[in-house]
């Protein structure tokens, strides 16, 4: 899947649901969306299944809001992009432990999607042109990770923007 096609799927559904929130997007695809306890603070992040043709969205209710955001986000990316790969799992589910792993590809397209789903390339440069703010303090401006924001680098950089980040992804990122 190239960077390109996730792109265009990203603001495909951005543009459909008229807004880039993760969890309007698990509404509209017909997703549930539930949270638990049963994992602890610093374990499984969330995960995606489909049981019975129905997809389902699972999130740790011990992350702070933003990171639920994120979560929410990268499993509904999963749902869209991966739903070949999800019925191919023995127990037909993606669980994330780390959500920045880049080292995957399933992960790495999740990533880029959810990048691009986020943040318009309108906004991105508007926080970029900015000549006192810097790649971090943009990412804060903007909401999200820094490494979440270099996916987003990346794919505008694959799209010919002139854009650079100064950090890759760092798989171990949410493990802090």
């Amino acid at each position: 899947m190239t960077s390109e096609y996730i792109f265009r799927e990203a603001e495909r559904m951005s543009r459909m649901i008229g807004a880039r929130n993760p969890y309007e997007l698990l509404d509209y695809m017909g997703a549930k969306t539930h949270f638990t306890h049963e994992f602890s603070p610093n374990g499984l992040k969330g995960y995606c299944t489909v049981i019975k043709r129905i997809k389902f969205a699972v999130i740790n209710a011990h992350l702070c809001e933003h990171e639920k955001r994120i979560v929410a986000g990268h499993e509904a990316a999963h749902l869209l992009l991966h739903m070949n790969e999800i019925y191919h799992n023995p127990v037909r589910a993606l669980k994330d432990f780390n959500l920045y792993n880049n080292t995957g590809k399933i992960e790495r397209e999740a990533n880029m999607f959810l990048a691009d789903f986020l943040l318009s390339d309108d906004s991105v440069l508007e926080s970029l042109s900015n000549e006192y703010k810097d790649f971090f303090s943009s990412a804060r401006e903007l909401h999200v990770p820094p490494d979440l924001f270099a996916f987003k680098l990346f794919s505008m950089s694959q799209r010919n923007y002139k854009v650079q980040s100064p950090i890759v992804a760092d798989s171990q990122f949410l493990k802090q």
